[in-house]
C-alpha cells in the first residue's frame, strides 16, 4: 500500500458552504426565537388583560438583543 500524500493546508481552508449553512441557521433561529417570544408576549399581554402590549414588545426586543449578542459571538469566533 503506498501512502498518500496528504497536504495540510487543505485541511485549514473552510468550505464554502458552511458558512453559508452557519448563517442561514442563525437567521432561522433569529426569526423562531422572535416569534416564540412575540407570541409569548402576546399570550401574557392577553392573560392579563393589558390595553398595550407592554409584554410583546418588551419580549421582542428582548429576543432581537439575544440573538445579536449571540451572532456577535458567533462572528468573533470565526
Amino acid at each position: 500500500m503506498a501512502s498518500e500524500h496528504h497536504d495540510p493546508s487543505q485541511e485549514q481552508k473552510p468550505k464554502p458552504y458552511n458558512s453559508y449553512l452557519k448563517y442561514s441557521s442563525l437567521a432561522i433561529q433569529l426569526a423562531v426565537t422572535m416569534a416564540l417570544f412575540a407570541w409569548l408576549g402576546y399570550r401574557l399581554d392577553h392573560y392579563l388583560e393589558l390595553r398595550y402590549p407592554v409584554f410583546l414588545i418588551t419580549f421582542i426586543f428582548v429576543a432581537f438583543g439575544g440573538m445579536m449578542f449571540q451572532l456577535y459571538r458567533s462572528i468573533d469566533k470565526s
